[in-house]
């Protein structure tokens, strides 16, 4: 870019081209005052408090929008300016209401700051010229029209950052009001209660309801930490008064919410933190009710029980499922517990999730992990986005999404539903639910059949090449539409655009895992990046998004039936000896079950006891009677957790779990970004989880498992594990560190396998698969398919959003969605109850009419106890990584009597 220079207050400085004077003013710390202005905007000039005098010009300019050239003069401080903006505030003064006193942004209010820099302070008006006539706030933000100062930096933040232009101007003038398209803030419009609104207005006009009389600013002990949500890994502040979180703010300088973004679950699902339901003693079931005891009572109950089924039984009669939801350290210590206690029964709940990620991707390139950053999503020229619903599940991915198509890049989508984000696609693969495989090997036909592979990296840089361009030959876009449902057209369109692009990234997640196909489905997603080379570079890839916000970090620590922290094979005579040596005890070689298989020991009387940390299978695993029916019949169930769960309804022993909050430690995203989260207050139940762990250990005769803190733990898991050898959690401040980062001098990694493939011979392997159907198809009895998912507003089991009020009030409830024909067809109207039904149990849900969903198929989110998704769902699983069927099954829905 050409420099220029420039004069400013009669002091050369250097410029590029295309910036405004603000830009260089800024850069050189010569305070400007803006009140429209806000730098992650475009610039507006609408406030004119940044008015300058430009030599050669007639009248003050903007600076915010005024661009810079060569051999400009620029006076920022003169008589002339202070009195034009003197003048300026008086006008908006004028309009404003007199409650600085009162206003709870006082301190932190630019109006007041610019009022009192510039003396106009004597002027404020007594009595408001505009009163708008009052309406109801949405219960979560409080718009207090009087007080807008017409900057329109909400309305340009909630179309410019968040691409939701839920917030408009109606009209121009004092008359003006902000407000939300079609009507006001009250009527929610496309608003997705992110509150990015409140962190753009400059003055009292907009502000979280449930924060106001808590404190001002300068009151609150701010912490930096990570978002304890889904596996984007945003930072933001948890700010405390009096030892409790009261709000959160954004962290504009985070890697991955670079613009201070947040989702309605980070910014307002905080209240679980303090909720009335937490757990905050040990629990002891006596004579069938769940008492208060004390740790130690709980603590040598759990040892005395575990002790005595693993010699009465044998350690394989044991189970410890970990937390995706808990720190890497935390994992660590949990997982090396298990095998401490002699059994390789350790698993977490990606085995439900993106376990097939981990076997997928393993065999095509010798790693089950993402292969760029997320931010390269901006810059790519094609984003393929299958089984994956970023605006929802992912939002803060899917404002990334967003910009790169405003900058241009195509976009091809991969849904059985019309999400949102199928909308907007250029081309969308409205597949059947279960034909992942055949509509991408039709894909590479078409790629193969017109020569758009890229054969000098096939030649180069992979192996199995003949046995794919075989195996897809039959895959013709007709024969592939057959099965999928999606238009040939389509799918030579689709291809033609991938092949061709020179830069295409791939973003998938849960559509894709969650069947008895699960790893092929990921394979053949693998063999369609490698046979087109959009791998190793920046802003192409394969990149799973991950659900839970530490569900990466869980494998990555070990706990994993079958593979050590570092992904390090159990059984592996160099590695056993060398995990044994630094545990100081003798290990178990054998591959452990995964918790899909513990669910089946439990049913036959082979697992015994059970120690669940973090997790609900009891609502988030597959047909969760069965699930259920196992519980009941272990000898001893220990459950560790924050709240309340459908699991521990059945525990034997709850142990209280620390909320993020609590507790110092590191995630890992799904860019495989190791990052601190930073303990804001003290454990409400007086031990964080580690220590929790630790204690019981401690308790068991296990040795070898005392730490001072979190980072002990983090450094002897580094030694142990090669690919986290260079990671401290000094190094991880305060940005964090992607892995693999192997020594101390090693930056971390961006960009996968740039040079070579994790496999032995450093190639990427091709693995052609043939079509297989779902385990469970529509028949005449069954005659709908349910498709299961996510919803922006809540997380997971629901366990913390469910105790958000800011969240809960407004999504109190489940709807199955449900395509105009089929309610035709069963005789449905909107929002009527019926009773949905599998092979494996029934609910009774309210209907929601959409042509969202296709015919013949219906959709549900999991995360209300009282629509309970799983009871309906199938649990048979993928042979290679275990992970149940959730995304496809076969109902039938019925009238509830006629009545609603």
């Amino acid at each position: 870019m050409k420099k220029i220079t420039l004069q400013i207050n009669q002091k050369e400085y250097e410029a590029s081209d295309g910036e405004t004077i603000l830009d260089v003013t800024k850069k050189n710390n010569i305070h400007v005052p803006t009140l429209c202005h806000w730098d992650l905007l475009s610039p507006f000039g609408q406030c004119r408090m940044c008015v300058v005098e430009v030599d050669g010009n007639i009248g003050p300019v903007t600076a915010c929008n005024a661009p810079v050239w060569d051999g400009m003069n620029v006076v920022t401080e003169s008589d002339n300016i202070a009195e034009l903006r003197r003048n300026n505030l008086k006008l908006i003064l004028g309009n404003h209401p007199n409650d600085c006193m009162t206003c709870e942004k006082t301190g932190n209010c630019k109006l007041q700051n610019y009022a009192y820099q510039f003396e106009v302070h004597a002027e404020w008006s007594q009595q408001t010229i505009r009163k708008f006539p009052e309406l109801p706030n949405n219960g979560v933000i409080e718009w207090d029209k009087d007080k807008c100062i017409m900057c329109t930096r909400c309305a340009r933040t909630c179309g410019e950052l968040q691409g939701s232009y839920a917030l408009g101007f109606k009209a121009h003038g004092f008359t003006a009001l902000g407000a939300p398209n079609d009507s006001n803030i009250s009527k929610e419009g496309d608003c997705e209660l992110c509150g990015q609104c409140i962190d753009a207005c400059p003055v009292g006009a907009l502000q979280e309801l449930s924060v106001k009389g808590k404190g001002r600013p300068w009151q609150f002990e701010k912490t930096r930490t990570t978002c304890t949500y889904c596996g984007t890994g945003c930072n933001y502040f948890l700010n405390v008064k009096d030892k409790k979180v009261v709000s959160i703010s954004p962290c504009f300088e985070a890697p991955v919410n670079d613009r201070g973004s947040l989702c309605v679950k980070g910014r307002f699902g905080y209240e679980h933190i303090h909720h009335k339901d937490r757990i905050t003693t040990p629990l002891i079931r006596k004579n069938g009710k769940l008492e208060e005891a004390s740790w130690e009572e709980a603590v040598t109950l759990i040892a005395e029980k575990f002790t005595e089924i693993k010699k009465k039984h044998g350690p394989d009669s044991l189970g410890f499922l970990s937390s995706s939801r808990c720190t890497n350290e935390e994992n660590y210590i949990f997982q090396k517990l298990g095998r401490m206690m002699g059994t390789n029964n350790v698993d977490n709940c990606a085995r439900v999730c993106h376990s097939a990620s981990v076997s997928g991707l393993a065999a095509c390139y010798g790693s089950g992990a993402a292969t760029n950053s997320f931010d390269q999503i901006r810059d790519t020229e094609l984003l393929f986005v299958i089984g994956a619903n970023p605006y929802e599940a992912h939002p803060i991915l899917g404002l990334k999404i967003k910009d790169a198509l405003k900058k241009g890049t195509k976009l091809i989508v991969g849904d059985p539903r019309k999400t949102q984000l199928a909308e907007k696609a250029d081309v969308w693969l409205n597949l059947i639910p279960g034909t992942n495989i055949a509509l991408l090997n039709g894909l590479i036909h078409v790629i193969l059949k017109e020569g758009l592979e890229d054969k000098e990296f096939i030649k180069q840089r992979t192996e199995g090449f003949e046995a794919l361009k075989k195996g897809v030959k039959k895959y013709t876009p007709e024969y592939v539409s057959g099965i999928t449902g999606v238009a040939k057209d389509r799918i030579i369109q689709a291809a033609r655009m991938y092949a061709s692009t020179d830069k295409a990234m791939i973003v998938y997640s849960l559509g894709m895992t969650e069947h008895t196909t699960g790893t092929y489905n990921v394979m053949s997603l693998g063999n369609l990046a490698t046979v087109t080379g959009h791998l190793g570079r920046s802003s192409v890839g394969i990149n799973p998004t991950r659900g839970q916000n530490n569900v990466q970090g869980s494998c990555d620590m070990g706990a994993l039936p079958n593979k050590y922290v570092g992904y390090q094979d159990v059984g592996d005579e160099k590695t056993q000896k060398k995990f044994e040596k630094a545990w100081k005890t003798k290990l178990n070689d054998k591959i452990g079950l995964t918790c899909t298989e513990m669910d089946i020991a439990m049913n036959k009387g082979k697992l015994k006891g059970y120690y669940i940390f973090g997790e609900d299978p009891a609502m988030t695993n597959a047909n969760v009677n069965y699930v259920k029916s196992g519980l009941k019949k272990l000898d001893f169930l220990v459950v560790q957790d924050i709240l309340p769960t459908e699991t521990s309804e059945f525990a034997d022993v709850i142990l209280p779990g620390s909320s993020h909050a609590e507790k110092d430690g590191t995630y890992t995203n799904g860019e495989r970004r190791i990052q601190l989260i930073r303990k804001a207050i003290d454990p409400l139940c007086g031990k964080a989880d580690w220590e929790t762990i630790c204690m019981v250990a401690k308790a068991l005769g296990i040795k070898n498992m005392e730490y001072s803190s979190p980072s002990e733990i983090w450094d002897e898991l580094a030694s142990v594990a090669p690919m986290f050898a260079g990671v401290t959690h000094e190094r991880c401040n305060p940005d964090g560190i992607q892995w693999p980062c192997p020594s101390l001098d090693h930056p971390g990694t961006k960009i996968m396998y740039e040079e070579k493939f994790n496999r032995p011979n450093g190639k990427a392997k091709f693995n052609f698969q043939e079509h297989i159907a779902s385990a469970e198809v529509p028949d005449n009895k069954y005659p709908l398919i349910l498709s299961t998912g996510r919803r922006r507003q809540h997380y997971n089991n629901g366990s913390m959003t469910r105790r958000a009020s800011t969240i809960y009030d407004k999504w109190p409830e489940e709807a199955l969605e449900l395509n105009p024909f089929d309610a035709r067809r069963f005789n449905i109207t909107d929002s009527e109850k019926v009773l949905a039904s599998s092979r494996r149990g029934e609910m009774e849900v309210k209907v929601q009419i959409t042509d969202r969903v296709q015919p013949g198929i219906t959709f549900l989110a999991f995360h209300h106890r009282d629509a309970l998704t799983n009871l309906l769902t199938n649990d048979a699983f993928d042979p290679v990584c275990k992970i149940p069927e959730l995304k496809s099954c076969a109902i039938k829905i019925e009238k509830l009597n006629g009545h609603k």
